[in-house]
């Protein structure tokens, strides 16, 4: 052969990654058992089929009674209450509390039936067949309720997340034992040249041999990138010998790389085989090292041809083709293994011993910009990453998926001031700030639509609070369900409506026809959190009830049998309807529908999405601001949600 393939017109090394980015690496989802699942990324998200705990549950040693029996009750006057059994962590409990009854228990115990609240044994005295109580408590007081950590029906984990030790430990929690994930790349290894020889070959130098070096130092490479890498045997500079091994590997493999013979030589013959073969995208980059680059397809595969010397074949894999395997496996961009950023609130710390803190990481700045320490800067370079505490209770396992990392405090330090720099050690060097930080109300459709964005994390911690943190500058945005009571200063992104109601065993065997049931009759109920908006839209409905009886709103309230006993999860109540465990309970249209249970419509409530007003070009909130194009779709797939200005259905 005396053609000689020249390089003219070099490529960009823009035009260069827009071309590998073009070539479909990523491999079919497959599932695989929990056991093999660390490091994997999952193809889709997995919601809490069971409440964690799956049961109310003792935080202490002490005892289970009803919280009315110790109203009042203090040092001076304790409330004496008949002590009827025992029960212990693991068994299953033999009695049930009455009024003016206690019953001894063990951390971690199920509460007894009768029983809402618990007192520490330090607070207490036996006497004989009594106890008495010291102090007073309030219902659900030292008591982790089922589903506190995390409810059947939540959002759990989300697509694209990496399951490390934390999230299989959560995975566990939840009695998960396969879950789909995406598949590995693979990525077929070729190095190319009559030179070479393998390691532990005989090498005869004086005939120009060389022991091959790319074929372990990019497979090394790949698979620090997230794919599997497969060598093949290297190949000479004949055509046809060229020829078997490429299609032969593209059979077998997602990505096909080549080492060496991609200059203009006439001796070099792979870019031949693409362009007879597949399909030949470029040849040649304004880059050094790597200007002797080919991009191309062959049969199904993708392909990518490095230069021959090694430095600059890793140099080029690292720069240009490394994302695309760490795109197509679902890894995040390699960072150092501790970040620095800014306290986003004030944090007390008195306790006089050094403290791991766990915290997440959100950054300020439009996009994930890195810089050459691995910190995290935004656009305006200034390194400006917020860090704020995560902590759920040391028993909660989602403490761990929320958390970035960890930052010691001094034994010595009382606080940390908003504001103040803290270097954060990373959970492992993977770790990166997720693209979009929300915080509030739990509502389907917008974990819906949290499924649309590359790395979200959002924290259903209710309307109002999710209000109280947006106002504190820290997330990019927060959702809020029913009526606001506060204005906070934010950029409106989206909004819907959802019916709301009582949800009721299925065809309502107790004929519940609305609100004043609950107050009239003796139904059990179950209510959300305070800081849930649908706790909000019921306490106003109440008070409707009682102006419109002439009563007081509290006379009402302690009517409701349950009112004051609630549950974190928009689902949570549905299900213990579901379960027998009350008669009624607030919740969503679309979860009584899904559940098959029973609904009494109470109103509608209007769901916003408001925005941080100083992160509206993060690269995370434009995400979100196209993920919300897809609210009137998604608000037809779920029962009782209407988008705006949509007619009810």
């Amino acid at each position: 052969m005396s053609d000689r393939k020249e390089f003219r017109d070099l490529a960009s090394p823009e035009r260069a990654r827009e071309a590998i980015d073009s070539l479909d690496l990523e491999p079919k989802p497959e599932t695989v058992s929990l056991e093999d699942a660390r490091g994997r990324v999952l193809a889709e998200r997995v919601d809490a089929g069971i409440d964690v705990p799956g049961f109310d549950r003792a935080s202490l040693d002490g005892y289970a009674l009803r919280a009315r029996d110790t109203f009042g009750a203090d040092e001076a006057d304790p409330a004496a209450l008949d002590l009827v059994g025992s029960v212990h962590a693991g068994e299953e409990p033999g009695v049930d509390v009455e009024t003016g009854e206690a019953v001894e228990i063990s951390t971690g115990a199920v509460m007894p039936p009768g029983a809402d609240a618990m007192v520490m044994v330090e607070e207490t005295d036996e006497s004989g067949d009594r106890v008495l109580v010291r102090t007073s408590v309030a219902p659900g007081d030292n008591v982790m309720l089922a589903g506190a950590d995390i409810a059947a029906g939540e959002r759990a984990l989300g697509p694209g997340t990496r399951l490390t030790a934390r999230e299989i430990g959560l995975l566990s929690a939840l009695g998960v034992d396969e879950v789909p994930v995406r598949g590995t790349p693979r990525v077929g290894i070729i190095s190319t040249g009559d030179e070479l020889v393998r390691p532990g070959g005989d090498l005869h130098s004086e005939r120009g041999q060389i022991y091959d070096v790319n074929s372990y130092t990019v497979a090394s490479a790949v698979e620090e990138a997230g794919g599997e890498a497969v060598t093949y045997p290297h190949a000479g500079d004949d055509y046809d010998e060229m020829e078997r091994i490429l299609t032969t590997a593209a059979d077998e493999c997602d990505l096909v790389l080549s080492s060496g013979s991609t200059s203009a030589s006439a001796v070099d013959v792979i870019y031949q085989v693409i362009e007879d073969q597949g399909e030949l995208l470029l040849h040649g980059v304004a880059v050094k090292p790597g200007k002797p680059m080919l991009v191309g397809r062959l049969a199904d595969s993708a392909y990518v041809g490095l230069p021959g010397y090694p430095v600059s074949a890793l140099t080029i894999f690292r720069t240009f083709v490394a994302p695309a395997v760490r795109d197509a496996a679902g890894r995040p961009e390699p960072r150092t293994a501790t970040v620095t950023g800014r306290m986003a609130r004030r944090e007390r710390y008195q306790e006089g011993r050094l403290r791991y803190m766990p915290v997440g990481l959100v950054t300020v700045g439009p996009k994930d910009q890195r810089g050459g320490n691995g910190d995290t800067v935004g656009a305006d370079g200034n390194g400006e990453t917020l860090v704020y505490p995560v902590d759920k209770g040391s028993g909660a396992t989602t403490s761990l998926v929320e958390a970035d990392g960890v930052v010691a405090v001094d034994p010595d330090t009382d606080y940390l001031a908003e504001g103040e720099p803290v270097t954060v050690e990373l959970f492992s060097p993977d770790v990166r700030p997720p693209s979009l930080f929300g915080v509030g109300e739990d509502d389907p459709l917008f974990s819906r639509l949290l499924d649309d964005l590359s790395n979200p994390r959002y924290l259903s911690l209710g309307s109002r609070e999710g209000l109280r943190r947006l106002r504190d500058g820290t997330p990019d945005a927060a959702v809020t369900a029913g009526p606001v009571e506060r204005d906070v200063d934010a950029e409106p992104l989206g909004e819907w409506t959802r019916e709301w109601g009582l949800i009721v065993p299925t065809g309502d065997p107790d004929g519940v026809d609305g609100l004043a049931d609950l107050v009239d009759r003796d139904l059990r109920f179950v209510n959300r959190t305070t800081d849930s908006g649908l706790r909000t839209s019921l306490g106003e409905a109440v008070a409707a009830l009682a102006e419109e009886r002439g009563a007081d709103r509290r006379e009402l309230v302690d009517a409701i049998d349950g009112f004051e006993l609630a549950v974190r999860a928009h689902e949570s109540p549905a299900r213990k309807v579901a379960a027998g465990g009350a008669d009624a309970g607030v919740g969503l249209r679309a979860s009584a529908e899904k559940l098959g249970l029973g609904f009494v419509p109470l109103g509608e409530q209007r769901v916003r999405v408001h925005g941080n007003p100083d992160r509206t070009e993060k690269t995370g909130v434009t995400e979100l601001i196209t993920a919300l194009d897809r609210v009137p779709d998604l608000a037809a797939d779920l029962p009782g949600y209407r988008s705006a200005n949509e007619e009810s259905r």
